[in-house]
């Protein structure tokens, strides 16, 4: 699959059907694989053998959809996980332990803030986060002896920074631990990590990869890059016996290609059991053979809104990384010179009672707390998604208090901006 473009990769990755069989994905809607012998099965206990036995740690229908994920992203392994939660949780636990800690951009959606700054210091893993255009100086400081990774996402939510992956990637190697990278916005048509140093890529699936509202999912990637065997002192979970299954050492057997996603599904997903229902991944797989199509739609919407909004007299700021002079406008055409994603953020003249009017206003454009997919939808995220944020929290993720965040979706442009000019003009 590495010589066919993405547009083929969303359409023929993945299930590759043979003589006679399916010509769609099949659903496995099974919990449980008949072995006819128990040396048969024990092999898939010890991870001797490749195959199924119960859902909860893989189903055929989702490793499929993996599988493809994993091509477009040009990754050597991949998983599918039952939220983007889940994802960016397996994905950083799965190198960390209680006394360990990670560097994180601080632009972060708000539920993976969350996640780091509450959830997992419960747990004993420590974040320090940085503006993403912090100083090299600033960054080097961030990172500490017991320091397992780099976090970041390639377009913050709803923030809109742009991560400069091959800084970040340069910083975190200098330091023998892998970047990871939520590419949510961007999706691997927009922009493919890998290929500027990112290590491990993350996705909640939800978002444009199932673009229709119908299922939660998330997605890890692994590009099969990072030697876990030459920086072995830091990741002992990979790199030492695992006595859960009779001392398998993931990075012998399984190789820097294979190693940590096996360790993913053989340890995290059997014990926390974050699956995805295999109807989930069936119905995500559709999202993703239109998803090519789908974001050169919603960037060239979201581009003409956000010249709209830019020239209009009743909006204060615009943030678009595809309007000329926007703080990231070249950074985006360096790493997503196709298209950064549909999500613009504006400030509405007059503040949070002005945004809230305005948006009250609206007769097809609908407040929803999610984003990315056809229909065109608006938030105020400092009165939802980030209300648990204090009002500094808020301000260093880059998520004003007068923010508003728009998703384009793939209606006709026109009809949404008359219901944007409609809304404006009420106000």
């Amino acid at each position: 699959m590495k010589d066919l473009r993405l547009e083929t990769k969303c359409i023929q990755a993945g299930y590759v059907p043979t003589n006679g069989q399916s010509r769609l994905l099949p659903i496995v809607q099974s919990t449980t694989f008949k072995y006819d012998s128990s040396e048969e099965m024990g092999k898939l206990f010890d991870l001797e053998a490749e195959g199924y036995f119960y859902t909860r740690l893989q189903n055929p229908t989702s490793d499929w959809v993996a599988q493809k994920i994993c091509a477009l992203e040009g990754g050597t392994a991949a998983m599918l996980t039952s939220s983007g939660q889940a994802a960016n949780f397996y994905a950083v636990f799965n190198l960390c332990q209680a006394g360990d800690h990670v560097v994180s951009s601080s632009t972060v959606y708000g539920g993976t803030y969350n996640l780091f700054a509450v959830t997992m210091k419960k747990m004993g893993i420590s974040f320090t986060f940085v503006d993403p255009d912090c100083s090299d100086e600033e960054l080097e400081a961030a990172f500490q002896p017991n320091t397992k990774a780099v976090f970041g996402e390639t377009i913050a939510n709803p923030a809109l920074v742009i991560l400069d992956i091959e800084r970040f990637a340069k910083a975190a190697h200098a330091h023998g631990v892998p970047l990871i990278v939520d590419n949510t916005f961007a999706t691997p048509i927009n922009c493919r990590p890998f290929e500027w140093g990112a290590d491990i890529v993350t996705h909640s699936t939800t978002k444009y990869m199932d673009g229709h509202d119908a299922t939660v999912g998330g997605c890890i990637v692994d590009s099969g890059n990072f030697d876990w065997q030459a920086h072995a002192d830091k990741f002992p979970g990979l790199t030492t016996p695992d006595d859960s299954y009779h001392g398998i050492t993931y990075a012998e057997r399984f190789g820097k290609e294979g190693a940590y996603i096996t360790k993913a599904t053989a340890q995290l997903m059997r014990d926390l059991g974050s699956t995805p229902a295999p109807m989930n991944a069936y119905l995500l797989n559709l999202g993703l053979e239109t998803l090519a199509l789908r974001m050169e739609r919603h960037c060239q919407n979201a581009q003409k809104v956000a010249e709209f909004l830019n020239s209009h007299e009743k909006i204060a700021w615009v943030n678009y990384a595809g309007l000329e002079g926007n703080k990231y406008y070249e950074r985006a055409k360096k790493y997503m010179p196709n298209g950064t994603c549909g999500v613009i953020s504006f400030g509405v003249k007059g503040g949070r009672k002005a945004a809230e009017a305005f948006m009250a206003k609206l007769e097809r454009i609908i407040i929803a707390t999610h984003v990315a997919d056809a229909r065109t939808c608006i938030l105020h995220p400092a009165s939802s998604t980030h209300r648990q944020m204090t009002d500094t929290e808020l301000v260093a993720a880059g998520v004003g208090p007068d923010l508003v965040r728009l998703s384009v979706g793939i209606e006709h442009v026109d009809d949404i901006i008359a219901d944007l000019a409609q809304a404006l003009e009420s106000i």
